[in-house]
C-alpha cells in the first residue's frame, strides 16, 4: 500500500470510531429513558383515618317495598371531619326506585356499592377514602 492510500484509510477509520461511539451513546441513553430510569411514584395512598358512621336511613323502593341502608365513611387522615348530608344524597339517590330481586342480587349489589363510593369520592375531593355499608335490610 502506498503511503497515500495509508492516509486516506485513517480519516475513514475515525470517523467510523466516532460513528460507532455515537451509537452505543445512543442505545445507552435508549436502555436508560426504556428500562433503567425509575418511575414517577404518582400519587401516594391516602393514609387511612377516621370512620364516621351515619345514621340509618329507609327508602322506598319499587312495588312497596322499602330498604333500611346505615353507611359509614372512611376519611383520610387529612381530612378534618365530614358533613355525611351530601354521602346520604347520593346514597338516596342510588338506591331508591329499586327492587327488592335486584338488590338481592349479590352481583348487582357490588355494583351499585362501587358506584356510589366512587361518587363519594368525587363528591368529598378525595377526603372520603373508602365506603362501608352498615346495614342493609330490605322489606
Amino acid at each position: 500500500m502506498t503511503q497515500s492510500a495509508k492516509a486516506d484509510d485513517e480519516p475513514r477509520k475515525g470517523k467510523k470510531k466516532i460513528v460507532a461511539i455515537v451509537a452505543l451513546l445512543a442505545v445507552a441513553a435508549a436502555a436508560y429513558f426504556l428500562v433503567l430510569k425509575p418511575k414517577p411514584e404518582g400519587d401516594p395512598e391516602p393514609v387511612a383515618g377516621e370512620v364516621v358512621t351515619l345514621e340509618p336511613i329507609q327508602l322506598n323502593l319499587a312495588a312497596g317495598s322499602y330498604l333500611r341502608i346505615a353507611i359509614a365513611l372512611q376519611l383520610t387522615a387529612e381530612a378534618e371531619e365530614a358533613d355525611g348530608s351530601r354521602a346520604l344524597d347520593a346514597t338516596i339517590e342510588m338506591f331508591s326506585g329499586r327492587t327488592v330481586a335486584e338488590l338481592s342480587d349479590v352481583k348487582q349489589r357490588t355494583k351499585l356499592k362501587e358506584e356510589l363510593a366512587a361518587e363519594i369520592e368525587e363528591l368529598y375531593h378525595g377526603e372520603v377514602m373508602d365506603l362501608y355499608i352498615t346495614e342493609f335490610v330490605t322489606q
